[in-house]
């Protein structure tokens, strides 16, 4: 098995793509540290057992690994990719039933504008933030203030807060007038 790796513009992430389904039904997922694993993912467990694993993030066709700034690339790609090939290879599945987060409920009357902001999110944004090894999930949206969380390489990223801020609430208030602001919420 060939797993090709891309770096990303946090340096403290790299993008592996194995060639093949990564999370299937259950969307992007965001392991923030080994404690949030619990149980939810076989693969996430496995590299966090790796000394230097800060965070782990899938999206349907890649796991983005972050690590500490202790640690250096070049000693804790291999081990990754070892996990990696072991796992793909094995047939076990990477998440468990029930891993996805979920989001806040719609509000009565909110339901159109919820539906434009999701359209947007998924057209417009996504692709750019996951061509980047990360991900961008709507959290939820009450009184204008739009919730958003950004995973993988765009949480820990440099640029992450004037992207949110001037790039996605500019154009979401553009095509959304009831949009007040856009505020960044962990995951």
């Amino acid at each position: 098995m060939f797993i090709e790796t891309e770096g990303t513009p946090n340096p403290n992430t790299l993008k592996f793509l194995p060639g093949r389904d990564v999370t299937g039904e259950a969307g992007t997922i965001d392991f923030i540290d080994a404690d949030g694993v619990a149980g939810r993912s076989p693969l996430a467990d496995a590299l966090f057992e790796l000394p230097g694993v800060a965070r782990v993030f899938m999206g349907s066709d890649f796991v983005s690994v972050t690590k500490t700034d202790a640690e250096d690339w070049a000693e804790l790609k291999p081990r990754v990719l070892s996990i990696l090939v072991d796992h793909f290879v094995s047939g076990r599945p990477v998440v468990t039933e029930g891993a996805a987060v979920q989001e806040d409920p719609v509000m009565p009357g909110d339901e159109e504008i919820v539906k434009q902001i999701k359209e947007l999110l998924e057209t417009r944004v996504r692709p750019a933030v996951a061509s980047d090894g990360g991900d961008i999930v709507f959290r939820g949206y009450r009184d204008g203030i739009v919730r958003l969380s950004m995973q993988g390489a765009c949480s820990g990223c440099p640029s992450s807060g004037a992207t949110l801020k001037h790039g996605v609430e500019n154009m979401l208030r553009h095509y959304v007038p009831e949009i007040v602001s856009v505020e960044q919420v962990m995951a």
